[in-house]
């Protein structure tokens, strides 16, 4: 288990048509506040303030082909040479972190290999690391 402490931002929060709004700093655009985005919102600030990952390196809820179906990632970390590095997975806070999330990860991750898997609910983070023997737990997010 990673331990995570979300750092101070000051999201840009607003209502329209009734729906509340987040902007994405790394889109530049308005998107829905929903919980997973909520929490997805938190862990790239996370990933760019405490981190220090490059936020020009971080894809957003891309679009991947998985078979015949057409699915979107939450968050996608390439390395300098602007490879797939790591590959993160958010859920709702409520969202218990089980094995169905990891098979999530898991299918996106043979659209988009990595070399790292996260997945999150906001109050716990898991990061495996893939090796020749498989995936292993690590304890802290590599360092960029």
């Amino acid at each position: 288990m990673v331990k995570v402490e979300f750092p101070k931002f000051d999201f840009q929060i607003k209502e329209a048509d009734g729906k509340e709004l987040i902007f994405d700093e790394i889109r530049k655009q308005w998107v829905r506040l929903t919980p997973e985005e909520w929490v997805r919102q938190n862990f790239i600030q996370y990933l760019v303030q405490t981190k220090n990952y490059p936020a020009s390196l971080i894809g957003v809820e891309k679009e991947i082909q998985l078979g015949e179906l057409k699915k979107r990632f939450d968050l996608l970390v390439f390395d300098k040479n602007h490879q797939p590095w790591m590959m993160i997975e958010c859920k709702a806070m409520e969202v218990k972190l089980d094995d169905d999330v990891l098979q999530q990860a898991l299918r996106y991750n043979q659209s988009i290999p990595v070399q790292y898997l996260v997945i999150t609910n906001g109050s716990y983070t898991v990061c495996y690391e893939k090796n020749e023997s498989g995936l292993k737990v690590i304890n802290e997010l590599p360092v960029f």
